[in-house]
């Protein structure tokens, strides 16, 4: 039972490397299974996503689309092009506490927090490591205003 693992762009699917020919040597229509995959990635687009292509044994496949990586998710909602080369000094872009709520919401499933609180941190401390700043004040500076409890009426 193949089981094919790609990271693609949103919605932009091709029968090209590394999918067409990791498919085609399992006789499935390529063609078929990549417009699947793009019908089902396209609320995604611009970000990279992950998708795996289950195959059995009589040519049934399946298409998981995972969750894109929550570094895709804060560049496209801070509008920046990539994250900062030097991120204490670089600056790339700017969230409001409530675009990284929604980050938070988005991935909950798949991070190491249990609550709403302690997702926003994470997702706060990847804004830190990207140059992303937090109410235009420095991930950093947001962390602690967090810690103080300055956005708890944000969270309920």
């Amino acid at each position: 039972m193949p089981e094919i693992k790609i990271m693609i762009d949103g919605g932009k699917a091709t029968p090209a490397p590394p999918l067409g020919p990791a498919l085609a040597p399992l006789g499935l229509n390529v063609g078929k299974i990549v417009q699947e995959i793009n019908d089902k990635t396209k609320a995604f687009a611009g970000m990279k996503v992950p998708v795996v292509v289950d195959v059995d044994k009589s040519k049934n496949y399946t298409i998981t689309v995972g969750s894109p990586p929550t570094s895709a998710i804060i560049t496209k909602e801070a509008k920046a092009d990539k994250g900062a080369g030097n991120p204490k000094t670089e600056v790339k872009g700017n969230l409001t506490f409530e675009q990284v709520k929604k980050i938070a919401e988005m991935k909950m499933g798949k991070l190491n927090s249990y609550t709403l609180r302690s997702a926003c941190r994470e997702i706060i401390g990847t804004c830190n490591s990207m140059g992303i700043t937090i109410d235009g004040k420095h991930a950093k500076q947001a962390q602690m205003d967090f810690k103080d409890g300055k956005y708890d009426a944000q969270l309920n």
